[in-house]
């Protein structure tokens, strides 16, 4: 029977697991999430991208210039899973800061929540 229960456990330590069942579920900071384009030394900081901005209205709502939908949280990864912005992907650089992601790769679109 324990020889059983070894080779089970072994065997469960060799499957691999997928990346997305490792993170955790979580929700951002409710608010308005502003994005930009960096800018350079010459003139603004940042370049605002208005059609890009969107809006986290509660623990899985977001609303955006183009309509609602819902978003999920994995880790340090935040995916728009519903409405007219589904698919778009961002990486949480911190509390509050996101990057935009595109095949996998941070953009330089940069998402920043509004303080009021």
């Amino acid at each position: 029977m324990i020889k059983v229960f070894l080779a089970i456990a072994a065997t469960c330590l060799i499957l691999p697991v997928p990346a997305s069942a490792q993170q955790q579920v979580g929700t951002i900071d409710r608010g308005e999430y502003v994005c930009e384009l960096p800018g350079d030394a010459g003139g603004a900081a940042g370049i605002h991208q208005p059609d890009e901005d969107f809006e986290i209205e509660s623990a899985s709502r977001y609303s955006s210039r183009q309509g609602s939908g819902t978003y999920l949280r994995r880790g340090n990864r935040l995916t728009l899973t519903s409405g007219p912005r589904n698919g778009d992907r961002y990486v949480i650089i911190s509390r509050g800061i996101l990057r935009k992601l595109a095949d996998g790769e941070a953009t330089r679109l940069r998402c920043i929540r509004e303080v009021r």
